[in-house]
């Protein structure tokens, strides 16, 4: 018996691997290779490629294709309609399917809606990209990112708040009490409030 939900207007392939508690939508395609874990939630219209692997606990909202060679960590939040590319250079004439690039979301970061990861690069964990941002290099763990071509505008907590540094590079996120050090262009976690 499987331990995972899936719509009946899903379509799940032969050769996957879900996790249980996962959920997956209407009209939704998870195709042959993947790996999906467990507490996932798909929404409706999502299409996971061959040997794409989604960690634990991954949040995709609905309409984003998640093509081969993305891997994203534990926590991740993909947004409505938010995009990934695989190819740096494609033509429709030129087969192009053994220059797949990786494509990594670390753990606990955000992609919002409608944004653009073009392929190839590193998005850091509990990094936060804008709503509508296409980033085009590796963005940092804890960095916030917006625009066309994405660019950095400051950081953000594990709790998805906006990181205020003081003059000795130390903040704290308003939900949880957690500080963080922003030393040398990066930030860390570094103890709780009341530690």
């Amino acid at each position: 018996m499987k331990e995972y939900f899936a719509h009946e207007s899903a379509v799940i392939d032969d050769d996957v691997k879900i996790g249980s508690g996962t959920k997956i939508w209407h009209f939704s395609h998870i195709m042959s290779r993947s790996t999906i874990g467990n507490n996932c939630n798909l929404g409706q219209n999502v299409v996971v490629s061959p040997d794409v692997v989604l960690g634990n606990n991954v949040k995709v909202q609905n309409n984003v294709s998640i093509y081969t060679g993305v891997i994203c960590e534990d926590d991740v939040f993909l947004g409505p309609s938010m995009v990934f590319t695989n190819i740096i250079n494609p033509r429709s004439a030129v087969v192009r399917k053994d220059e797949y690039m990786r494509t990594v979301v670390e753990k606990g970061a955000t992609i919002g809606a409608n944004a653009t990861i073009v392929c190839g690069n590193l998005i850091g964990k509990f990094a936060f990209i804008g709503a509508g941002a296409v980033v085009i290099g590796e963005v940092l763990p804890y960095a916030l990112v917006v625009g066309n071509p994405s660019r950095q505008i400051g950081w953000m907590s594990e709790y998805g708040h906006r990181l205020e540094f003081n003059s000795e590079g130390l903040a704290t996120c308003p939900e949880s009490g957690e500080e963080y050090r922003l030393k040398g262009g990066r930030v860390t976690k570094t103890k709780l409030r009341n530690e």
